[in-house]
This record gives structure tokens, C-alpha cells and sequence, in this order.
């Protein structure tokens, strides 16, 4: 973060484990010990100043402690793309914080098309409207077709295309700044294609 918010590197990837966004400010959960995406956008807020932080999250699973962090945090813009239903059993689309909560649940069975429609026609254009300062994204991998936790039917190259419009934002409104942190991904193949797709994207 200090990296990227001083200069040094526009994107970094946080190859973090154990994932982050299930845990709250006061919880453990869904294999997440600490929340490392909200970490990060409270360290941009209150370490480096910045008055708008926006969170891209499109882990199969929704990202609950993070948005009971900042349901309440008109600074923060947090959307989401998960399977619904599915572990943790929140992000229903009625779930809107103060305004700054957009979530777009997912049916089984989902493939790339209508994934990449969800965050192309609703998610992007929400985070667009914030003109961010700095864009973090919540990557979890395990929406992919070979992962054994849900059951969406994703591929790395769907990764690599949301990575791109997720870049295309930073640039446009935050000179690209852009932190990510891995999140979920259970099948060892498909994360390490999804990482490098990802990454790839990135560096693009």
C-alpha cells in the first residue's frame, strides 16, 4: 500500500494466506483471520489521507466482513459478484450499506458471459461513478470451474478480462493506482492459471 500510494510501483498483488474478507472487525471466519483488503483501505484513509477508497470483490463467496466494516463508511465503495446462495449467506442485493454497498448475487452455474455482464452493465459502472482515488480488489479465485467449493463456471481468461476494466478504472481516475489481495481459490491448477491471468492483466 505505502508503495503504491507514494509512487514507487501504479499495482501491486498481495499473494496473501489465510484469505481476509470474511472476517469483521471483531470476528475470525470462513478461513479469514485478518481482514487484509479492509486493512488496507483504512491504512489509505487514515495513514495517507485519500477521502475515496473503492473495493472490487468477485470471490465466489461474498465478502461479509468487509462490507459490515464499511456499511456505515460513506469513503468506501464496496461491490461484489459471489454465488448466491453459498457461504456466508449474506449479500442479497437488498443489502445497500448507506448507499455505498452494490451486490449482484449469482446463480450456480453462472459462466463467464453473464459474470462479466454483472460487473460490465452494474459493479464497474458503480465504483466508475465514485471516481476512486485508489482501487483495491478482493481476488478470489474460486469461482473457476474446477474449483470444489462452488459452483460457478468460470475460466482464467474471465479473471485476466475483469482485471483489465478493473485497470482501465485506476487509470482513469487514480492515476491506476491498484492494490490486490488474493482471496479464495481451492484447486491448486486453476489458482496458479487464474493468478497468472490475473497478474498478467495487472502488468498490463
Amino acid at each position: 500500500m505505502d508503495a503504491v500510494l507514494s509512487g514507487q510501483a501504479r499495482r501491486a498483488f498481495c499473494a496473501v494466506r489465510p484469505p481476509g474478507h470474511h472476517a469483521t472487525a471483531s470476528a475470525a471466519m470462513g478461513f479469514c483471520l485478518l481482514n487484509n483488503v479492509a486493512v488496507a483501505a483504512r491504512h489509505a484513509l487514515d495513514a495517507h489521507g485519500l477521502e475515496r477508497v473503492a473495493i472490487a470483490d468477485f470471490d465466489v463467496h461474498h465478502g461479509n466482513g468487509t462490507q459490515a466494516i464499511f456499511a456505515d463508511d460513506t469513503r468506501v465503495r464496496f461491490a461484489s459478484s459471489h454465488q448466491w446462495p453459498l457461504y456466508p449467506d449474506s449479500g442479497a442485493r437488498s443489502e445497500t450499506g448507506c448507499g455505498n454497498v452494490f451486490n449482484a448475487p449469482l446463480p450456480e452455474g453462472t459462466d463467464g458471459a453473464a459474470f462479466l455482464a454483472a460487473w460490465e452493465d452494474e459493479l464497474l459502472p458503480f465504483l466508475d461513478a465514485f471516481r476512486p482515488q485508489l482501487v483495491l480488489v478482493s481476488a478470489g479465485f474460486d469461482g473457476h470451474r474446477r474449483d470444489p467449493l462452488a459452483g460457478l463456471q468460470l475460466e482464467a481468461e474471465d479473471y485476466a478480462h475483469l482485471t483489465a476494466r478493473l485497470v482501465a478504472l485506476a487509470d482513469r481516475h487514480c492515476d491506476g493506482r491498484l492494490v490486490s489481495m488474493l482471496e479464495g481459490g481451492y484447486e491448486l491448477q486453476a489458482l496458479a492459471e487464474s493468478c497468472v491471468a490475473h497478474v498478467d492483466a495487472l502488468r498490463a
